[in-house]
C-alpha cells in the first residue's frame, strides 16, 4: 500500500492550479460586488468565503483522488454515468413539470441545500470522458469497428441531448471532448470525419436558422423565448444576433466586457480598480476574464493564457507517459476538456465569440463546475502518480539488473585467472 502524501503527481501541474486559484480568489473579491448587491442576504466577504470554501474542498478532492489508484476510477465509471444521466432527467422534468427553482425557465441545478446547488451537466463533463475511456480500453481489438463507433456514440449522445435543451455551449463541449478522445483512442477515421462534417453542418444550420428567427422576431411583439420543447432557442438566436450585430450604444455585458478590455491596455489599471466588473451580474463567472485584463493588462491576460496552455501541455506530458490505455485516453480527455473551456470563455470576454455561459476553468466563480473540474484534476495527477511509481520501479530494476551483471562479470573474470 503507498503511503499518502499531499501533493502526490506532477508538481508542474500542482503549480499551476495553485496560481490559478490565487487569481480565482482575487479576482472573484474584485467582482463579486454587485452579485452580492442582488442577493438581499448576502454580502461580498461572504460570498468570497463561500468561494474559498470551494476552492479549498476542490484541493482536498484533488488530494484524495490523487492518492488513489486510478484504474478503480475505470471501476465504478458505468455507475456514475447512470447516475449522473439519472440526475439529468430529474433537472430536465423539473423544467418542464415544475417543482423546482428555476421551474419551466431553463432550469440547470438541483438544489440540495438551502443555498447549494448542484448542475448535473457539470459532472458529467468528467464522467462522461472516463467512460468513453473506459469503452475503448475494454473493446481495444475492436475499437475500428463500425459497431464500436456507433455504440460509443450513444453513450455520448445521452448525455449531451439532455443537457443540450438547457444548456447547448456546454453539451458542445461535452461531445467535442469525448469525440476527440474517440480519435485519439483509434476508431473507424472514415465514419469519424464524416459524423465530424455533418454534425458541423447540422449545427451550423440550426443555429444559423435561430439567428434568422431572432432577426424576424425582432418588428414582432412575441418574446424571445417561446413555449417549445427546447426553451433556450431564442436565448441562442439572440446571442448570435448580439455578436454578428454589435450595438455599441446599447447596454449589455457584452459591451462591458470589451470596455474593460479597452480599459485594461498593456499593464491594466491594477488589482481591485475594476469598474466595469462592479456593472456587470456575471463579472464574477462568465466574463471574469474581462475582468482580469482591466486590472492587469494584456500581460496579465497572456499570463492566464499560459497558465492554461501550461497545464494542457503537462496533460498531454502525462498521457504520453502512462502505459495504461484507459489513463493516457482519460488524461488526454480531460486535459482537453478544460482547455477547450478555458478557450471558449477567454474568446467570449474578448469578443471573438458569441455569448456561452461557459465558466473560466479555476477562476469563475466556485461551485459544482469549479469542485468537478478539479476532481477531473485529481483523475490526472492519480495517472501522473502511477507513471512516478512505474518508472521508478523500471529505474530499480535496471539498477538490479545492471548490478547483476556487474557481479556476472566480476565472478567471470576471477574464474578466468584462476584458470
Amino acid at each position: 500500500m503507498k503511503k499518502f502524501r499531499i501533493f502526490r503527481g506532477d508538481k508542474v501541474l500542482w503549480v499551476v492550479f495553485f496560481l490559478l486559484s490565487v487569481v480565482s480568489l482575487i479576482a472573484v473579491f474584485s467582482s463579486i460586488g454587485l452579485q452580492a448587491y442582488k442577493i438581499d442576504t448576502a454580502t461580498p466577504q461572504g460570498l468570497f468565503l463561500k468561494h474559498l470554501a470551494v476552492v479549498l474542498i476542490t484541493y482536498t478532492a484533488i488530494i484524495i483522488l490523487s492518492n488513489l489508484n486510478y484504474r478503480l476510477f475505470s471501476r465504478y465509471a458505468m455507475l456514475a454515468y447512470v447516475l449522473v444521466v439519472g440526475l439529468l432527467v430529474v433537472v430536465f422534468a423539473m423544467s418542464r413539470i415544475g417543482g423546482g427553482e428555476g421551474a419551466g425557465s431553463g432550469q440547470r441545478w438541483l438544489k440540495i441545500a438551502e443555498n447549494v446547488q448542484m448542475q448535473p451537466s457539470e459532472i458529467a463533463k468528467v464522467v462522461l470522458i472516463i467512460v468513453v475511456a473506459r469503452m475503448m480500453t475494454l473493446k481495444k481489438e475492436v475499437v475500428a469497428t463500425k459497431g464500436f463507433f456507433w455504440n460509443v456514440l450513444i453513450y455520448i449522445a445521452a448525455i449531451c441531448v439532455l443537457v443540450f435543451f438547457e444548456n447547448f455551449s456546454t453539451a458542445a463541449l461535452i461531445f467535442l471532448s469525448c469525440y476527440l478522445m474517440m480519435y485519439l483512442g483509434g476508431v473507424n477515421r472514415r465514419l469519424w470525419w464524416l459524423g465530424l462534417v455533418v454534425l458541423t453542418a447540422v449545427v451550423g444550420i440550426y443555429l444559423g436558422s435561430k439567428y434568422l428567427d431572432y432577426k424576424q422576431r425582432l418588428n414582432k411583439t412575441t418574446t424571445v423565448a417561446e413555449r417549445t420543447l427546447i426553451r433556450r432557442e431564442g436565448t441562442w438566436g439572440h446571442r448570435i444576433y448580439s455578436w454578428l450585430n454589435p450595438n455599441p450604444d446599447e447596454v449589455t455585458q457584452e459591451n462591458q466586457a470589451r470596455m474593460a478590455v479597452a480599459r485594461g491596455g498593456l499593464l491594466g489599471q491594477h488589482v481591485g480598480s475594476t469598474i466595469h466588473g462592479r456593472l456587470m451580474g456575471e463579472a464574477h463567472n462568465d466574463f471574469i476574464y474581462a475582468i482580469i485584463i482591466e486590472e492587469t493588462g494584456f500581460v496579465g491576460g497572456f499570463v492566464v493564457f499560459a497558465l492554461y496552455a501550461i497545464l494542457y501541455l503537462r496533460c498531454i506530458r502525462i498521457a504520453k507517459n502512462c502505459k495504461g490505455r484507459f489513463g493516457k485516453l482519460s488524461v488526454a480527455g480531460i486535459g482537453t476538456a478544460i482547455y477547450i473551456q478555458a478557450l471558449v470563455n477567454m474568446g467570449v470576454a474578448v469578443g471573438a465569440l458569441p455569448v456561452t455561459g461557459q465558466t473560466l476553468p479555476f477562476i469563475s466563480f466556485g461551485g459544482t463546475a469549479y469542485l468537478f473540474l478539479g476532481c477531473g484534476i485529481g483523475v490526472v495527477q492519480a495517472v501522473a502518480s502511477d507513471n512516478a511509481k512505474q518508472q521508478m520501479a523500471a529505474r530499480e530494476q535496471g539498477a538490479r539488473e545492471a548490478m547483476a551483471e556487474s557481479e556476472t562479470v566480476s565472478e567471470n573474470e576471477i574464474t578466468g585467472r584462476r584458470i
